[in-house]
């Protein structure tokens, strides 16, 4: 394990104004999304919107990374670039995926542990070799009636600091990522209760596992209401929650929270972000791994026609732009 290239490139992540394009949907999840603009989930259509998405002019500016799914890590551009490349060259450093999915947990009805440790460190070997500078484990975590419990947060956390681990020892900088759930009824406070439940459990795994805290990244929901909840609260109010949870539970060893927008729409947590980031200078680098809030647009705009591939670019850019002030509390500058 090189600590100071772990370092390195997780400072290099989390660079003023940048934050991550989370482009790693599973084949599932993006037949979902192009099901949604009636795009038939093709290899080839699959691709298309990827290369729409990195070959953005100057998207460089706000994008530090790109976290992708197997299929696409292992894809090329039209012109025969392949992905990682193609990041590369615009300055991106290209991350993957790496978890197995989430799967029931046998014993407790209604909640989740991610599976995908078994040939994790031979996987790891060969995605160095396709070019990869960081990866990424995403952990679920409920909020409901009598969940989350401890031993589904155990589990997870387990999960997490192993998988942490191994990356590490690959060189690789791992995102670990506990989605405490923003969908339900709950109350922020209960969502509040829950995260900082998790979060101590998953930093003391990481401490167990050895885990160089300043050579990773976090990647949590923000404090907030359940999207079905009778009461929503501003976004001042789920930036105030937010930092009072995370300064309690995550060092400040720790470079950077890349939050994930969690079901949020592209302004939701835009402005969610901008929020954080308004309070004043906190331990961490505050800022973002999106997926539907910063290509949501964009894919409508697409809607797999080529001819409209630029429209897209700018609404991508324009999205980017967007949340990259957030990411700096300057949105309404």
């Amino acid at each position: 394990m090189n600590r100071t290239k772990l370092v390195s490139v997780a400072k290099k992540l989390v660079a003023p104004g940048k934050g991550i394009l989370a482009a790693d949907e599973s084949s599932g999840t993006i037949k979902k999304r192009l099901d949604s603009i009636n795009v038939p989930s093709t290899q080839r259509n699959r691709r298309d919107w990827r290369e729409l998405l990195f070959a953005t002019k100057g998207i460089g500016e706000f994008i530090s990374g790109v976290i992708l799914f197997d299929e696409t890590i292992r894809q090329k551009a039209k012109s025969g670039t392949p992905f990682p490349k193609l990041l590369r060259l615009r300055g991106i450093i290209p991350g993957i995926k790496v978890d197995k999915g989430v799967h029931p947990l046998v014993g407790f009805p209604q909640e989740k542990v991610t599976e995908g440790l078994d040939g994790l460190r031979e996987r790891l070997e060969e995605y160095v070799k396709l070019g990869v500078g960081f990866t990424k484990w995403r952990a679920v975590i409920t909020v409901g009636r009598g969940i989350p419990t401890q031993a589904c947060i155990d589990a997870n956390a387990h999960a997490l600091a192993r998988f942490a681990a191994l990356s590490q020892e690959a060189g690789l900088v791992p995102i670990v990522e506990p989605e405490v759930l923003m969908e339900g009824k709950h109350t922020i406070t209960r969502h509040e209760h829950a995260t900082a439940q998790t979060l101590k459990a998953v930093f003391a795994e990481l401490k167990k596992y050895r885990v160089l805290l300043g050579g990773m990244l976090l990647k949590p929901s923000m404090v907030a209401s359940g999207l079905a909840a009778a009461q929503q609260v501003s976004p001042e109010v789920v930036a105030r929650a937010t930092i009072r949870t995370f300064r309690t539970t995550v060092p400040s060893a720790v470079p950077g929270i890349m939050f994930l927008s969690g079901g949020l729409t592209p302004e939701d947590a835009t402005v969610n972000l901008n929020a954080l980031n308004s309070i004043g200078k906190q331990p961490w680098e505050l800022s973002y791994s999106f997926g539907r809030a910063l290509q949501g647009e964009a894919l409508k705009t697409w809607g797999g026609e080529q001819v409209n591939v630029a429209a897209a670019q700018e609404e991508f850019y324009r999205r980017a732009q967007l949340v990259s002030a957030g990411r700096s509390g300057r949105l309404r500058d």
